[in-house]
């Protein structure tokens, strides 16, 4: 093994769980009100974005790459610029784009989670292997305490 893979490997068992999101805006073209709060999180070392990518469907459907400069009038995205490690690639997108609907455009996001990383160095020291994941909608855990609080009203 050489030194370059070595220190690659390296990284690789010190790295925190990996995420991916695929955010839809509403129109054709995303906002960037979202950025700052994201590079907070980058800044704060809490994230670490490994990839990213834009893509847009039109209102007949027909999907579409979309580059940074293609809409990033007022410079919000430039954090962004060169932030392409090549993991996300065409059927990745396809499968993104599966999912948006016409008229909207998105954004493709994989992270680190940086603030996890010694949680998972340490499970991994340990022999432990992820065997589930997932995650809980925010809406869903509104519904159910929801519905926690009637039925509560309803036995008192």
């Amino acid at each position: 093994m050489t030194d370059i893979d070595t220190k690659a490997a390296e990284r690789l068992y010190e790295m925190g769980p990996i995420d991916y999101v695929v955010i839809e805006w509403p129109r054709e073209q995303p906002t960037g009100t979202v950025v700052p709060k994201l590079v907070d999180l980058v800044d704060r070392g809490i994230i670490r974005i490994i990839d990213i990518a834009f893509l847009g469907k039109d209102t007949g459907g027909a999907v579409y790459a979309m580059d940074i400069s293609d809409f990033d009038g007022d410079g919000s995205f430039a954090a962004f610029e060169g932030a392409s490690s090549g993991i996300i690639g065409n059927d990745e997108l396809e499968e993104a784009a599966s999912v948006l609907e016409p008229g909207t455009s998105a954004a493709v996001l994989i992270w680190e989670n940086r603030w996890a990383a010694p949680v998972a160095v340490g499970l991994r020291e340990s022999g432990a292997q992820l065997v589930a994941s997932g995650r809980i909608p925010v809406q869903g855990i509104i519904a159910a305490l929801d519905a926690a609080d009637a039925n509560d009203d309803a036995t008192t």
